[in-house]
């Protein structure tokens, strides 16, 4: 098993990566291997719709996200992380993902993924939903914790006091492990769901 991190915050060793690292511990006990990519101190600039990834297979731009696509093809489940800037995820994150998630051509069906927001106070909710829509759209079933996956903390290293929201992700990703393991075991026995051939329609006709 093997899950990837992407952490979208610019700071090394912030409150978004004290979240990750209290995930990390769970799934090392666990044996899950990690790997944690960070990419918001990075240029990474946004889709500009030329539909170059269809014919090439990736992303014209080669930079950060063509590598993180290779590395979610032998993970297992995906999270991601973000700081909450003006109530919203970290803009160089959403560049990568919607890079990543349009120009992929590998298939993420049944891959777990999992958002991790942090915050100083507001916000946390709707980058939350704003992160788990990459999932949704993938086929990827997203993992349970016993909240919404946040945590809070503004001077680096206040994440560390925040007690539930550290418990959050220690459960979030025991909850993990068990769905990687789980669709394991399911596509040994069952296989993966019949995926249909895509249909594609807009509002005029």
């Amino acid at each position: 098993m093997k899950v990837l991190f992407i952490n979208g915050s610019p700071r090394k060793g912030g409150n978004t990566t004290i979240a990750i690292e209290e995930m990390v511990k769970v799934f090392e006990a666990e044996g899950v291997e990690t790997e944690v990519v960070r990419v918001g101190d990075q240029a990474v600039r946004g889709c500009v719709s030329c539909y170059g990834c269809r014919k090439l297979g990736k992303c014209v731009f080669d930079d950060v996200v063509n590598e993180i696509a290779e590395k979610l093809k032998d993970a297992d489940g995906l999270v991601i992380a973000s700081p909450v800037y003006f109530g919203s995820a970290n803009g160089t994150l959403i560049s990568c993902l919607d890079r990543l998630f349009y120009s992929n051509r590998a298939s993420l069906s049944m891959k777990v993924g999992a958002s991790v927001v942090v915050a100083r106070r507001g916000g946390c909710s709707a980058t939350f939903d704003e992160l788990n829509k990459y999932f949704t759209i993938s086929g990827m079933p997203v993992a349970p914790s016993q909240y919404w996956n946040s945590v809070h903390g503004r001077a680096p290293g206040d994440a560390e006091q925040d007690g539930e929201g550290l418990q959050t992700m220690r459960t979030l990703a025991r909850n993990m492990t068990f769905m990687m393991k789980s669709i394991a075991l399911g596509k040994e026995a069952f296989g993966l769901p019949e995926r249909e051939p895509r249909i594609s329609t807009h509002f005029i006709r």
